[in-house]
């Protein structure tokens, strides 16, 4: 028995050091996979099902190993959860020496020069601005390490945030007058100096696109990588290694200049006209998109003629901008900055209307006021196999949802990852014990009119036998949420919290503490929400989790499939679907005592070939067709608290 391994064991450091822990083969299995990687600086990938402990198994190792270990987390609400809860105990009972740090990314810092600036020019800011602005200048007088998601009392999308951090575009870097006390470059050093490092996927990949244009290194050089939630790296790898030009981004620009107008540089008239010319540019460019939220083709949307119009006038705009900085060069470091992001911005917007290149998806994204251009390239394997390659590192990728049935080619083949030792571990729950599945017979086909319906009789009908347990109800689209929403809040009295009415960590709060509340989520409640006992106990799923099929990169891929005679379906499609379905589904029974009911109000699951393939990757719960069999279970858990 090595080192490792002796850890888990009922006499080792774990069950000394967390409470209620139980030895468990699947964990101790993986945690000598892990220190196998590290020994050999070689790659593994491991599926590990909700129970097996997956956080323990890779942690152990990497603590009880020699040199220095990036872990890196799907969100920054996994990445606080892991440095401030699961880290501590471990470290001190394992390596009391090792030192341990946390790295976000730089809009999560205070950067004290632009909340200076933001002060000085408060009059430009609005009330509601003025308010957090005051806000911000308090905490700023007893934070220690600058993290703005420490100000409670503002929301995690506050109007001011963007005016008191910085963004690689507008920061100064050793130019500033405030670098010495710079939070951000704190928060690096430390990192530097650190054995174990958590940061999450956003930040690891920002650094490696940088590394790889020569331009600097945020994550330091280690021996060791951990990929946690590593399901949801091929979507950021290949936001990282594509381009992307924002009319936010373009709109700061501008207000920055007004402001070095107004302050610095009172005679250069000349700067405003261009900053207010450019501003003007992008709200007609704004207007020629879709007045709705949505995301679109830019390849076939960039044909119409106002839309290239458009496109033109911002060019033009831009350029003018650049050139009237290019002539004040050496008046002011904020000035020569914003020349420097003038001259990339241009480039990129010529770049993005190039849209004839193959090899990549060229699509657009609007929110009410603002469009982003996007280029993405529709494979990283070559990138990031490379990458890895290269490194004489090790490489661990573990999530509970990467294979389908017992396959990982979906998840390797579009990461590049060619040489790792995979590995699937089950869950030591007792699901056909704890948990019951059901598909309710006679519903609607999903895209049926008569779906909302029958849908929210679905979910009336759970309430009514789940008074004292929690309810999800995870949708597709925000349509279809939008829609049960309003009408269930006008049939019940329970607590119902609805994703968007406020952050998604004051939602669960509320969610847990109410111990019988209605949760109705998209996406991002498919994954990472980790609820225990009858605060959970039954979660209803509306449809199959299919992407759109008007998603861009999608249509892209799937177009890329075709072209090398490969089934797009099976190849791009229904992995995907299948595994954000087995992240849904994860979320009911998180603890060896969790007992629930779920509910999947999609007739595909047994009227099509493929429905076959969704259960077979689902945890092996009972199975039944009657909605009354569900309910029945669910009095059951009522009458045995």
């Amino acid at each position: 028995m090595s080192k490792v391994t002796s850890q888990f064991q009922a006499d080792g450091v774990l069950a000394r050091t967390l409470h209620g822990f139980r030895p468990r083969a699947s964990q101790s299995e993986m945690a000598a996979a892990v220190e196998r990687t590290l020994t050999k600086k070689s790659q593994l990938v491991v599926e590990a099902e909700t129970g097996t402990g997956k956080t323990f198994a890779y942690l152990v190792p990497v603590l009880l190993s020699d040199g220095k270990a990036i872990i890196s987390t799907g969100t920054k609400a996994l990445q606080e959860q892991l440095y401030h809860r699961d880290l501590p105990a471990l470290r001190d009972a394992l390596a009391p020496r090792k030192m341990v740090a946390l790295l976000k990314g730089r809009a999560n810092y205070l950067c004290l020069h632009r909340m200076n600036q933001a002060v000085a020019h408060s009059g430009e800011l609005n009330k509601e601005q003025q308010s957090q602005l005051v806000e911000v200048r308090k905490w700023a007088q007893r934070t220690e390490d600058g993290d703005v998601g420490a100000i409670n009392i503002l929301q995690e999308d506050a109007a001011i945030l963007p005016s008191v951090t910085s963004t690689v575009d507008n920061c100064l870097g050793r130019d500033c007058p405030d670098y010495d006390d710079c939070y951000l470059v704190k928060a690096r050093k430390r990192a530097m100096d650190a054995d174990l490092v958590v940061v999450n996927h956003h930040l690891f990949f920002a650094d490696m696109a940088l590394k790889d244009v020569g331009f600097g290194e945020l994550v330091p050089q280690s021996d060791a990588v951990v990929f946690d939630e590593a399901h949801q790296l091929p979507d950021i790898a290949s936001q990282y290694f594509g381009e992307a030009v924002s009319s936010r981004q373009l709109q700061e620009l501008a207000h920055e200049l007004k402001v070095l107008y107004l302050t610095e540089l009172k005679d250069l008239k000349q700067l405003d006209k261009a900053a207010d010319k450019l501003l003007g540019s992008l709200k007609d460019w704004r207007l020629v998109f879709p007045h709705d939220a949505m995301r679109g083709n830019w390849r076939q949307f960039s044909q119409q003629e106002s839309v290239r119009m458009a496109a033109h006038m911002v060019a033009e705009h831009l350029g003018f901008l650049r050139d009237v900085c290019k002539n004040a060069l050496g008046r002011s470091q904020d000035l020569d900055n914003a020349y420097e992001r003038c001259v990339q911005f241009l480039h990129k917007w010529d770049q993005l209307q190039e849209v004839d290149r193959t090899g990549f998806s060229f699509w657009f994204e609007t929110t009410v006021r603002q469009v982003t251009l996007h280029q993405t390239p529709l494979s990283v394997a070559d990138k990031f196999g490379g990458y890895l390659e290269r490194s004489e590192m090790a490489w661990i990728f573990t999530s509970a949802t990467l294979a389908v049935g017992e396959d990982f080619s979906h998840f390797t083949n579009q990461l590049g990852i060619d040489q790792a030792e995979t590995l699937c571990l089950s869950s030591p729950f007792n699901f056909a014990e704890q948990a019951l599945l059901c598909l309710p017979r006679y519903l609607p086909q999903p895209h049926e009119r008569e779906m909302p319906k029958a849908l929210l009789e679905v979910v009336e009908q759970v309430l009514d036998h789940n008074h004292t347990g929690g309810t999800f109800v995870l949708f597709t689209s925000h349509r279809m949420l939008q829609i049960i929403a309003k009408q269930l809040e006008e049939r019940t009295d329970r607590p119902l919290l609805v994703q968007g009415s406020t952050s998604k960590r004051e939602l669960l709060q509320q969610f847990i503490a109410a111990g019988n509340g209605i949760l109705l989520g998209t996406s991002s409640f498919w994954e990472g929400v980790d609820v225990r006992g009858d605060a959970l106990r039954c979660v209803i799923i509306d449809k199959l989790p299919f992407a759109s099929p008007d998603d861009p990169l999608l249509q892209a891929r799937v177009e890329d499939c075709r072209l090398r005679g490969v089934d797009p379906f099976a190849q791009v499609q229904l992995p995907q679907a299948i595994i954000a379905l087995k992240q849904g589904a994860g979320r009911l029974i998180r603890d060896a005592d969790d007992r629930g009911v779920l509910i999947v109000c999609d007739q595909r699951l047994v009227t099509k070939p493929y429905g076959g393939v969704f259960l077979q990757s689902l945890p092996a719960m009972r199975r039944t067709r009657d909605l009354a069999v569900a309910l029945e279970f669910l009095d059951t858990l009522e009458k045995s608290e």
